[in-house]
């Protein structure tokens, strides 16, 4: 391989391989990759993938489950100079065509259960459990020995939903996601004797990116699961072998309300890292209680920025348990108004930011780029308070998307999906606290005629991927407006957050 000067995300694993061979990198089922193992079998996927035809730039797109197959593929792609396009395995119909479509992926790797959801005229290739699969073939497959990608060339496209029905692609380079991971590394103490385990998907930018890939970067033994199964993860930490665990707050609360969470022995869990969406403080107190000496961070970000922008320490908690803590090394963040003007502490505005880290803008979209872009900042859409320490409290978002569960939902897509039912007059659809979810899907609706909350639940779910379909339908005489006719979303949570 003729060797760049810069960084990129496949030679952090080089580097690992170099500095400890033969130490463990991954674990997966009964399988087991060295560091030097791991490094083979990514060079060896990155000219299975070459040898399809596709060429350094094409879009490749990753719709699997969890495994060691899709952290090699991801890696591979990385190594060829290809640009990995990661697709949440719970999306099918039109939500999955789209994203296949607008990326212009050339090639989707996937798992043979997913591969019949996928338009007919889309090539796949298998990523394990098959003959021909991508984890087969490395056996016979020489080592990849070209041109090592440039720092500033892309590496993945990040989807991120919004307000409107469709996803954008932030376009992740090299060069960000690299700054992204040693961002990381130092916020979050992550260090090649921590044990962790990773069972959230790794099509989601917070397991693989905050997580993963820097701790591969730091020489660390890592476990890869299918998904946050409770039993698994308490037996892997009562026996010793996992002592770090991420999770977003429906997995923690779910693993809290455990009828064995007060009995087994947690003791060896040392590191407790939350994010992708706001922990409900009473349940971040229950834990603290239950586990006094586990060191809790909480992580804070989105997609188009690797995805961590700001940590609140272990040691940082008290006195500010709603926090989101301070940016991270490589970021530079500011609250500012409507003008973009920077507002006094304690004054909510948006947050926006400066990073290397940072995407270079929307795949195919440039004027949604433009707008996220403006006067050299990148505005999150997020609204937050700073304090005179630095500190950052996220209080609410500028647009209207809901955050179920750590996955981000267009409202209006939901909306959409709705309005095509004959039952239903006018519909808003917003997000509701919620015990398990952190916010459910709630959809308000003048109906039309005689129609049930089950029917227009079933409805949405032909329409959409299960996740995105209301959990929850309120019949309304009429939806609230201000004087423009511009239907008040805030009064409905205001007035709906504490009815079930």
């Amino acid at each position: 391989m003729t060797q760049g000067q810069g960084s990129t995300v496949d030679g952090v694993l080089r580097r690992s391989a170099r500095r400890t061979p033969a130490r463990a990198a991954v674990e997966y089922g009964d399988r087991t990759w060295t560091y030097e193992e791991l490094d083979l079998a990514v060079g060896r996927a990155a000219s299975v993938l070459l040898g399809e035809g596709l060429a350094p730039g094409d879009r490749v797109g990753a719709y699997g489950h969890n495994s060691d197959a899709y952290l090699i593929a991801f890696l591979a792609c990385a190594r060829a100079g290809l640009v990995h396009v990661p697709v949440n395995q719970n999306l099918t119909g039109d939500d999955l065509a789209y994203i296949v479509r607008q990326s212009g992926s050339s090639l989707v790797l996937t798992d043979p259960d997913l591969a019949g959801r996928l338009p007919d005229d889309v090539r796949t290739l298998p990523l394990r459990d098959a003959d021909d699969s991508l984890l087969a073939r490395l056996a016979t497959a020489p080592a990849y020995d070209g041109p090592e990608p440039r720092t500033e060339d892309l590496v993945q496209l990040l989807y991120t939903s919004g307000t409107t029905a469709l996803p954008k692609g932030a376009m992740m380079t090299h060069r960000a996601l690299v700054h992204e991971y040693l961002s990381a590394i130092t916020a979050l103490d992550l260090s090649a004797g921590d044990r962790p385990v990773h069972a959230l998907p790794l099509y989601h930018s917070a397991q693989m990116h905050v997580f993963l890939l820097p701790y591969l970067a730091v020489g660390a033994t890592n476990i890869i699961l299918d998904a946050p199964d409770g039993d698994r993860l308490f037996d892997l930490i009562e026996d010793g072998r996992v002592d770090s665990l991420f999770a977003p707050p429906t997995v923690w609360i779910g693993l809290s309300n455990r009828p064995d969470f007060a009995d087994r022995d947690l003791s060896g869990l040392r590191k407790a890292y939350y994010g992708a969406s706001i922990m409900p403080v009473p349940v971040l107190e229950r834990l603290r209680e239950r586990l006094p000496k586990l060191g809790f961070y909480n992580c804070f970000g989105q997609s188009e920025i690797g995805p961590l922008a700001t940590v609140l320490a272990p040691d940082e908690h008290k006195g500010r348990m709603d926090s989101c803590g301070r940016p991270v090394l490589f970021v530079d963040a500011r609250v500012v108004d409507e003008d973009g003007k920077d507002v006094p502490d304690g004054t909510p505005g948006e947050i926006v930011y400066k990073s290397p880290q940072l995407c270079e803008g929307y795949w195919d979209k440039p004027e949604e780029s433009a707008d996220a872009f403006r006067d050299g900042w990148f505005h999150s859409g997020d609204l937050a308070v700073r304090d005179a320490h630095g500190y950052y409290t996220i209080v609410d978002r500028v647009k209207d998307v809901i955050n179920s569960g750590g996955v981000l939902v267009a409202s209006r897509q939901v909306e959409d999906a709705l309005y095509t039912h004959e039952g239903v007059a006018e519909v808003a659809v917003v997000g509701l606290p919620d015990e398990r979810w952190i916010e459910a899907v709630t959809a308000f609706v003048v109906p039309r005629g005689e129609v049930t909350e089950e029917e227009l639940i079933a409805h949405a779910r032909e329409k959409l991927a299960h996740f995105k379909a209301p959990k929850r339908v309120v019949f309304v005489e009429a939806l609230p407006r201000n004087a423009s006719g511009k239907i008040l979303k805030r009064e409905l949570r205001d007035r709906f957050a504490n009815t079930e």
